[in-house]
């Protein structure tokens, strides 16, 4: 049984005819995007902001019309996925590499999807390194600065050089001992000069799609 694939498709149903949605990005949303091609072929008007290049050319392959932001007021519904997803909801996302823009989309959303299948549910985040976005320039002191928070740092490297993303940035994945308070630590990493965004998306995710011990589809909503 592919859960990816299974709570990938169930987020789409989410989605309504004359909504503008945020595409997520991953190996999850992959079938979302799938689903709502199928939709849109059968008559459902949308559309899409991808939150990654690699999002927009899948989406145009698959035909989902997309904009721009300076064409919309606002985002209906933004569905993603996630590395990580507490029991509270709050999540680590970054592992693509996209999280800055995926964390614009979420946020000019009015309803965050996240759709995960159930090796991304977690009792507490950090187990999974915690991605942050950092401008190339100065980076060793940035590392430095995230180090002092008490988190080990590691320059992502693609191919032997360091990981460039999308808005060409470079990605610090960072290992916490302590990750009990993600919202004091999601902001005090943002304080750091060099540091564009990070990975730790607390209080964003409006409902998560997983599965349950019984192999049935769980939609959890936030309290």
């Amino acid at each position: 049984m592919n859960e990816k694939k299974q709570v990938g498709e169930k987020a789409a149903d989410f989605v309504k005819d004359g909504m503008v949605v945020g595409l997520g990005t991953g190996s999850t949303v992959y079938y979302t995007l799938l689903k709502l091609g199928t939709f849109v072929q059968q008559g459902l008007s949308i559309r899409g902001i991808p939150s990654s290049i690699q999002t927009e050319k899948l989406a145009l392959e698959l035909g989902i019309p997309l904009v721009s932001f300076d064409e919309i007021e606002q985002i209906d519904v933004a569905i993603d996925g996630a590395d990580e997803v507490s029991s509270d909801l709050n999540l680590i996302k970054g592992g693509g590499g996209a999280l800055l823009r995926e964390k614009i989309i979420a946020k000019a959303a009015k309803t965050f999807i996240v759709a995960a299948d159930s090796k991304k549910m977690v009792n507490q985040l950090g187990s999974f390194p915690l991605p942050v976005e950092v401008l190339p320039f100065g980076v060793e002191m940035t590392s430095k600065y995230i180090q002092e928070l008490g988190g080990s740092t590691k320059l992502r490297q693609k191919d032997g050089i360091p990981y460039l993303t999308d808005n060409g940035h470079y990605i610090v994945d960072c290992s916490f001992q302590d990750l009990t308070h993600p919202e004091v630590l999601e902001k005090d990493l943002n304080l750091i000069p060099g540091v564009i965004d990070n990975g730790l998306f607390v209080g964003m995710a409006d409902i998560v799609i997983t599965m349950n011990a019984n192999q049935q589809i769980d939609i959890n909503l936030r309290k």
